[in-house]
């Protein structure tokens, strides 16, 4: 159970390399043949938040009980936690979820979530072109219905089409505030470059009945743009675990960025994927630089995240002065999928734990958490060797706009430590005014909070620890009211690097421009003049913001 140990490999010096093998599956998954993949595209201009539907609104749809099961596929849990894992899931023949088709002027719509990152558990034909869904919990749970991804086939282009999620956990959603579903046309992909792209009309987001736990309802109408496509839908842009094997594979095989770069397992999950570490660092080692950690997708259902950090190793690894002095300065720590088996299954919060890894913190046992466990264990050999200036943990964010962060403020902080606190945020939002938002940033621990990363990491003796939350949205800021694209997803790592040497840019001017400014905002919402000092130490966090909604992981996290 000890961490995985590699000696240091010198720039320039050969490296086997490394490769995520297949994904391994819970025995009980079923798991189609077929490999899905996606082409890239970036969308020609900004695509606009639609005008939310209210309650009042959502057009009548009939529940779970009516109507005819066209899909239903579940897997046949043997007990209540898991056991063990293989390569492509379940051995022997599938079973057919879908009801086969009475010929061909059946409209019946074809539905498959049985890949790598899908969730879809059943679908009701409630009218001709009206089908009510309904998604699979986090395995080994009841709950945690967020995430979507699926694929239809035996599509007509001129009927529209009402689609209504019956199962959705949380009782507040950007789909209440103008977001709109993912869809991907494979015909488009193939014979127009066209990929993932936005769409849906009559989008609502409403409670569904008296029930308890209560279930909310996410319904969309939507045209198809051809006849006889296999389409996807998805919650966000889909980054699987083998997407980042192929990336991880296009970085070993570059002599130019693999010089840079050491790719070893930090450890592996609970159903045997590798949990893979990066380690980045310019020419003469490791000795006497300050260390960078980041981590992602801990949540596997936050996919923007995944973007977010490829477009930080893109621009850290690329040949830009920012990037080498970067690399000069620090060594950084990167893991990129911290709940591979979660991703693989197509979980939104919970890896095969059963449970929130981004709760275990600091209680977390290896053999149940091994990726919080051992990114843990990492950090601390790292805090013995070198100050560790920067944790920074990827996330998104289902119920807010914009890019915001969370940040730790204690009460017995001196009044220079919580206003720094405040600067990366803060110099954040000024590199990226048309997507950061320093108003959204919150800084107060709360109890449920004290299990994160970024807690856990700010008491091991990281001095500047944060929880990065990317909308699953887009942005309402410097004009904007549009969803964010891959593009603005990538932009974001790029953006923290240049915030990055900001912050620790030996010239202090701008430190000291956002000392100043944090204390004078801090002033404002205290309510006392500017300018009138004070000391901030005594100032209780929940005093100096207001205790409105905090992570993603409030509601429904039991």
């Amino acid at each position: 159970l000890a961490p995985l140990k590699q000696p240091w490999r010198s720039p320039g010096e050969p490296q086997a390399p490394f490769s995520l093998p297949a994904p391994r599956w819970p025995v009980e998954c079923e798991v189609i043949q077929e490999t899905i993949e996606h082409i890239e595209w970036a969308p020609p201009k900004p695509e606009p938040f639609c005008p939310p539907m209210g309650p009042e609104q959502a057009l009548c749809t009939l529940g779970e009980d009516q109507g005819t099961v066209v899909y239903h596929s579940s897997p046949v849990l043997q007990g209540s936690c898991f056991t063990c894992a293989r390569v492509g899931g379940a051995p022997g023949p599938l079973s057919s979820p879908a009801a086969p088709l009475e010929g061909p002027q059946d409209t019946t719509l074809l539905f498959e979530s049985r890949f790598e990152s899908g969730n879809l558990q059943k679908a009701i034909k409630a009218g001709p072109y009206e089908y009510v869904l309904m998604l699979r919990p986090d395995l080994y749970t009841a709950k945690h219905t967020q995430w979507f991804y699926f694929r239809v086939q035996n599509t007509r282009q001129e009927p529209l089409y009402r689609f209504t999620i019956a199962n959705m956990a949380k009782p507040k959603s950007l789909y209440g505030q103008g977001l709109r579903p993912l869809f991907y046309s494979q015909q488009d992909a193939q014979s127009h470059g066209i990929g993932w792209r936005r769409v849906g009309t009559d989008v609502s987001y409403y409670r569904g009945g008296a029930g308890e736990p209560p279930l909310f309802r996410l319904s969309w109408t939507v045209r198809f743009p051809h006849d006889g496509d296999t389409c996807f839908f998805a919650a966000g842009y889909p980054y699987t675990y083998s997407d980042l094997g192929r990336y991880l594979r296009a970085l070993a095989a570059d002599p130019a960025r693999s010089r840079y770069c050491t790719v070893q397992a930090l450890c592996h999950s609970l159903a045997g994927n590798t949990v893979p570490l990066l380690t980045i660092t310019g020419p003469g080692g490791t000795a006497g630089k300050r260390a960078v950690v980041l981590s992602a997708r801990v949540h596997p259902g936050e996919s923007g995240s995944s973007w977010a950090m490829r477009g930080f190793l893109d621009f850290l690894l690329s040949p830009h002065e920012d990037a080498q002095l970067l690399r000069r300065l620090f060594v950084f720590k990167v893991v990129p999928m911290l709940n591979p088996d979660g991703v693989v299954v197509g979980n939104s919060r919970c890896s095969l734990a059963g449970r929130d890894p981004n709760r275990a913190y600091g209680k977390a046992l290896p053999g149940s958490f091994p990726g919080v466990w051992h990114l843990q264990a990492m950090v601390q050999r790292e805090l013995a060797e070198r100050e560790v200036v920067l944790y920074c943990d990827f996330h998104g964010h289902s119920r807010k706009n914009n890019v915001f962060m969370y940040g730790c403020d204690g009460s017995g902080d001196g009044t220079g430590t919580r206003l720094r606190q405040r600067v990366f945020p803060l110099m954040l939002s000024k590199n990226a005014p048309d997507k950061f938002s320093f108003s959204s940033c919150k800084f107060q621990v709360q109890k449920s909070k004290e299990r994160t990363g970024r807690v856990s990491m700010q008491r091991l003796g990281v001095s500047h620890s944060y929880t990065l939350e990317v909308a699953f949205s887009g942005s309402t800021l410097g004009g904007r009211s549009s969803h964010f694209s891959v593009e603005d997803l990538e932009s974001l790592g790029r953006l923290l690097c240049d915030t990055l040497l900001d912050f620790c840019d030996p010239e202090p001017t701008k430190l000291q421009q956002c000392l100043v400014e944090a204390d004078a905002l801090l002033q404002r919402r205290m309510g006392r003049g500017p300018g009138s000092g004070g000391s901030w130490s005594e100032v209780s966090p929940s005093e100096l913001e207001s205790s409105t909604s905090g992570s993603d992981s409030s509601v429904s996290d039991g």
